[in-house]
């Protein structure tokens, strides 16, 4: 396991002193190599962010979920003020004349002034349950540690510009981090997601855990000043993460399915770049057989294009993070992984387009984007392939060709995360278009993550 291969006496030794994996905002040349058709991009999007006003998170709003089971409409106004943020901080990156600072203010001291940074359906975390966020429990779910990432990037990155508009911005972003996030993290192990306590119902952890994890560790490597601290977290972090890899199928099948893969295997990647980065590369964990069966999941769930076997929660269609695939494939070894991932960023015009995500995944990607873009991209197609821990199978008429059948099916349990009546599902298609379908899932509402989702029809 990890924790005990990466002990904290190896931790205090090997983390680096301050963290630096990639140029801020003055350090200008490493910006102005990206290729330009990448900054164009990157500053107009800051630009069509300069008179977004904020708009307020009511309470109402946020009991939407509590009241009548709906997530979208809160969510819809929180992500509108998480996505201005970030374009605002990589505009000014990629241009670097202090145009967008003052918007990128407002929008940190608007996040700071939110009561909670997470959603309404995971207030299940406080011991209030549902309703309003508890300010006197600050707990950790997936999108209070995104915000996290999100601020702290944000200090990182064009924090130094700061002192132009007050000396006070920079501190209340170390402040709110600290006191929603970094302590909460050291001081609990009860919160589902780590793992660290058993489970009433015994289901391993999900795609929580290596998401929550690598958010945890960008967010501590940023913020946190206090060496012995940052290697309890750090090794914390490494503790929790085991609890995923330890009872991970071997074959590498994800149980959420690949709509999912893309914050389970592809977060528990994040994980291990960002440790392998922040130990000057102590933790080397690329060569490990069980991570390279995770990653080829994606592939030889793969039916064709944008077409993925859906079982669980996934869509049929999803566009897996391209960078993602591309540097896993290349750090394992998997010439079919890192070609998907090319394939996808081409056939996705991300050369004009430029990536999505978190501020955290276009760093990496925009680092890469030269090696990405000229690497010719191809569709692998697997002939067949079985994966016994979830009992999900798939085959084709062809080898290396997506033309004729292909068909899925799936055994397992229902009891697995993010299932519904999910035994006994296949899937049939022909020269790669749908013919029997799975209809997949419709919004998320209360009752999706409720016993009664085995009414779901």
């Amino acid at each position: 396991m990890l924790a005990e291969k990466y002990t904290t006496e190896k931790l205090l030794t090997a983390l680096v002193d301050s963290w630096h994996p990639y140029p801020t905002v003055g350090e200008r040349d490493e910006w102005a190599l990206l290729p330009n058709t990448l900054r164009k991009v990157y500053i107009e999007r800051g630009e069509n962010e300069m008179e977004f006003a904020w708009p307020s998170l009511q309470a109402a709003r946020f009991l939407d979920y509590a009241r009548t089971g709906n997530r979208s409409r809160f969510q819809a106004d929180r992500n509108q003020r998480r996505q201005a943020l970030g374009h605002l901080v990589l505009a000014e990156c990629m241009e670097g004349k202090g145009r967008f600072v003052d918007q990128i203010v407002n929008g940190v001291w608007a996040t700071c002034e939110e009561t909670y940074w997470g959603v309404p359906a995971h207030l299940s975390l406080q011991a209030a349950g549902k309703g309003l966020p508890d300010v006197s429990e600050p707990t950790v779910d997936l999108f209070a540690a995104e915000t996290s990432t999100l601020l702290a990037w944000t200090y990182y990155l064009v924090g130094e510009t700061f002192a132009s508009v007050s000396p006070l911005v920079r501190p209340r972003i170390a402040l709110e981090i600290d006191r929603r996030i970094l302590t909460p993290l050291l001081d609990r192990e009860d919160f589902w997601w780590m793992g660290l306590k058993p489970r009433p119902d015994g289901r391993r952890v999900n795609n929580w855990n290596p998401w929550i994890n690598s958010n945890w560790l960008m967010s501590f490597l940023l913020i946190e000043q206090n060496r012995d601290r940052l290697t309890l977290a750090v090794h914390k972090s490494i503790r929790s993460l085991d609890q995923f890899i330890q009872p991970y199928p071997e074959d590498g099948g994800c149980d959420e399915g690949a709509g999912y893969w893309g914050r389970a295997a592809a977060s528990l990647f994040d994980c291990l770049e960002i440790l392998e980065s922040a130990t000057d590369g102590l933790i080397d964990e690329f060569d490990s057989e069980l991570l390279r069966n995770m990653g080829s999941f994606i592939y030889k769930a793969h039916i064709k294009d944008h077409y993925f076997v859906n079982f669980a929660d996934a869509p049929v269609m999803t566009t897996p993070v391209p960078s993602i695939l591309f540097r896993y494939g290349t750090r394992v070894g998997d010439s079919p992984l890192s070609s998907l991932g090319a394939w996808f960023a081409a056939s996705e015009h991300l050369e004009k387009k430029g990536f999505g995500d978190s501020v955290a995944r276009q760093l990496p990607a925009l680092f890469t984007a030269a090696e990405l873009f000229a690497t010719k991209g191809s569709q692998h197609y697997p002939r067949d392939a079985w994966f016994p821990g979830i009992e999900v199978m798939t085959a084709r008429c062809q080898a290396d060709s997506p033309e004729g059948f292909f068909v899925a099916a799936k055994g397992g349990t229902n009891a697995e995360s993010h299932n519904h009546n999910d035994i006994g599902t296949f899937v049939v298609f022909n020269d790669g278009k749908p013919l029997l379908i799975d209809t997949g899932v419709e919004p998320y509402t209360a009752k999706n993550s409720s016993p009664q989702r085995y009414d779901i029809w």
